[in-house]
């Protein structure tokens, strides 16, 4: 019989993705605090649940898509919560960008009650998602993984497996680490290129085809370049992972100094009022730093 799929989080990322799976023939339980963002999806085919403790009282599979940790406690652990409902045998997915000890905690209650739990984050933009594109890396038990991971290839283009439960968390902190500072690199050379009157365009054809090629300046290099920036990766969710990563590492006694410095800019882009713009705003900061009108 066909495992009845539930789902939370109906965002710029998490929308999309439930709609592969709808689309895809699967039937799907919905919840989200605003209902407005369900209609979407129950005209393609979901069907609308009260509460978290609902979708889990109805579904085999849940897959949750939020936003903050506070956001995974409060579904998980909340009133009429998932963690009140889930079944025995049922298998929760978070994809949420959250913290390894909570991922760990959210699994070990829901074994206690015969439950499954994975922690497995994305990796990919808004465009990403619905384009199928998107990365997943995933903690927990590998045959829990193995047995659904048809259904993140129905969302996505790989899902790998990373280890113990939080694992799939602490893989997705290392990647945020890179983009964030990756992020500092971008800009900056742009800046330069700038100052000097160079064609930014053929810039980013040059030095994005070389040893200094990557995601961030072929794809949201352009996107500064033509003053694109409300749309990606949102900076109030990238300093989130930074404060987590930071967190992560005072606790482990290690030092990133790198990481530090770029979560300082970023709170700066938080202060000017682009928390929901994309990383890559990154760039009004050093545009007014700069004092220059490049993408301002």
């Amino acid at each position: 019989m066909e495992q009845k799929i539930g789902w939370i989080g109906t965002g710029s990322h998490g929308k999309p993705m439930c709609s592969h799976l709808i689309k895809a023939g699967h039937e799907v339980r919905i919840y989200s605090r605003t209902k407005e963002k369900c209609n979407d999806l129950i005209e393609i085919g979901a069907q609308a649940c009260t509460s978290p403790e609902e979708v889990a009282k109805e579904s085999d599979i849940i897959f949750t898509m939020l936003g903050f940790p506070q956001d995974v406690h409060d579904v998980y652990f909340g009133s009429n919560g998932l963690l009140s409902g889930v079944k025995k045998g049922a298998i929760l997915v978070d994809m949420t960008t959250s913290e390894p000890l909570l991922a760990k905690k959210i699994y070990e209650t829901a074994k206690l009650k015969g439950a499954h739990v994975l922690d497995a984050p994305i990796n990919g933009d808004d465009l990403a998602a619905r384009n199928r594109n998107l990365s997943f890396m995933v903690g927990g038990e590998k045959e829990i993984f193995e047995e659904i991971e048809p259904l993140f290839m129905r969302m996505g283009k790989s899902a790998t497996y990373m280890g113990p439960s939080g694992s799939g968390q602490s893989t997705k902190i290392t990647n945020q680490i890179l983009i964030a500072s990756t992020m500092v690199g971008v800009v900056e050379s742009l800046q330069f290129a700038y100052k000097k009157g160079l064609d930014l365009t053929e810039v980013i054809k040059v030095i994005g085809q070389g040893t200094a090629a990557s995601w961030s300046i072929n794809n949201l290099g352009t996107r500064i370049i033509n003053g694109k920036f409300d749309t990606g990766f949102f900076i109030k969710h990238l300093v989130k992972d930074m404060r987590i990563a930071l967190k992560e590492a005072s606790d482990m006694n290690l030092s990133l100094p790198g990481l530090a410095m770029v979560h300082q800019f970023y709170l700066v882009a938080m202060n000017m009022n682009l928390a929901d713009k994309g990383t890559h705003a990154l760039h009004k900061v050093y545009a007014r730093m700069n004092e220059n009108e490049f993408s301002k």
